[in-house]
């Protein structure tokens, strides 16, 4: 009777010990993994910087304006080669922008809002910005909208090769403050992104 009593002692431990066994191990919940495989976009390693994204590079263009589905009015540029200026400082290639666009477009699907007898008198790229002096036959003609459009055109076309530049415009020597009879206010120096704020064609 010893005997068995001994024998169900040694069962019963038995038992518990392999039910601590399995409470240890294969009987807990798993846990679902939140790491993931590296992806191409990941945090770089030490001694490794960020890659940088490419950057545009800005190019001479003049601003024309033309229309958007038939109704908006909007500046569409047109790419000047540099075959001839490449020896040529940024403020030169400005100029033969600005020659151009005083032509006016070969397409007909374009137009310029500036004034056909307008000149350029000077164009000076300066420490704070570029200095653009115009004739009077800038702010001749035209509604409030062909002043936007004439606007817009010389302070992007100005603007091509550094898309954040200050511009100042002045006719016949005296800052450009007022356009048009309408009161059309001119801040000055203005910038692209002054323009888009300030004006809509």
């Amino acid at each position: 009777m010893a005997q068995l009593r001994y024998q169900s002692r040694r069962f019963w431990g038995g038992l518990v010990g392999v039910a601590l066994v399995l409470g240890g191990s294969g009987c807990q919940p798993q846990q679902t993994s939140t790491e993931t495989s590296p992806s191409p976009t990941a945090s770089p390693q030490p001694g490794q910087t960020d890659p940088e994204p490419p950057v545009a590079n800005p190019e001479l263009a003049v601003y024309w304006v033309a229309y958007k589905d038939q109704e908006q009015l909007v500046l569409e540029p047109t790419k000047l080669p540099l075959d001839n200026l490449e020896n040529a400082t940024s403020e030169e290639q400005l100029v033969v922008a600005f020659k151009r666009l005083l032509e006016g477009p070969a397409n007909t699907d374009k137009t310029n809002a500036i004034p056909e007898k307008t000149q350029l008198n000077s164009l000076k790229l300066q420490e704070d910005g570029i200095r653009i002096d115009l004739s009077r036959e800038f702010t001749t003609g035209g509604g409030t909208k062909s002043m936007q459009a004439r606007l817009g055109q010389v302070v992007y076309t100005a603007s091509s090769l550094n898309p954040k530049e200050a511009i100042w415009i002045s006719i016949d020597g005296e800052p450009l403050e007022v356009l048009s009879g309408d009161g059309l206010i001119v801040s000055q120096p203005m910038t692209r992104k002054e323009f888009d704020d300030n004006f809509s064609l």
